[in-house]
């Protein structure tokens, strides 16, 4: 397995794993995700089995402190010099699930956005997630303002 960053020849990939992982009113649009990696595409970290992309994370980079629903179709927020590195989209693919794909993904967000300079990490999820990423060092910090979907969002902060 490999772990890169992304390119922008890596969007229909990336479309097809996000169109696989979330439901569609919740899944990121094709050009949603055009614009992330036009804009900010080293924060995409990929996880490839022979070539084939099984799983990524993704997310800007802002001096904002919470997550809020406009900065997911804002790609222009990005600020690379931001102290919170937002965590967009954890997904992998059905088949490659509960093998640790996403845990190395976060690990190296995580290492990434230390080296980095960055304040810590954020990121919402529904509640039976609270747990998995409470494993990561993440804190709940409560229901968040998002209604992304139509579904209740947990925010989770790690800081560092």
């Amino acid at each position: 397995m490999e772990i890169r960053t992304a390119e922008l020849s890596d969007l229909d990939a990336i479309a097809q794993v996000e169109a696989e992982c979330f439901p569609a009113a919740e899944a990121a649009t094709k050009k949603a995700l055009e614009a992330r990696l036009q804009s900010y595409n080293n924060h995409f970290w990929l996880l490839l089995d022979e070539g084939r992309l099984v799983s990524f994370v993704d997310g800007m980079v802002t001096d904002q402190k919470d997550l809020t629903d406009d900065l997911y179709e804002n790609a222009r927020a990005h600020d690379e010099t931001g102290a919170w590195q937002m965590i967009f989209g954890v997904n992998t693919i059905p088949a490659y699930r509960k093998r640790g794909c996403a845990g190395m993904l976060l690990e190296r967000a995580i290492e990434d956005a230390r080296q980095q300079g960055r304040r810590g990490l954020v990121l919402t999820c529904k509640e039976r997630l609270l747990p998995y990423y409470a494993k990561f060092g993440f804190v709940n910090e409560g229901v968040s303002g998002s209604t992304h979907g139509g579904v209740t969002w947990y925010q989770m902060r790690l800081t560092f």
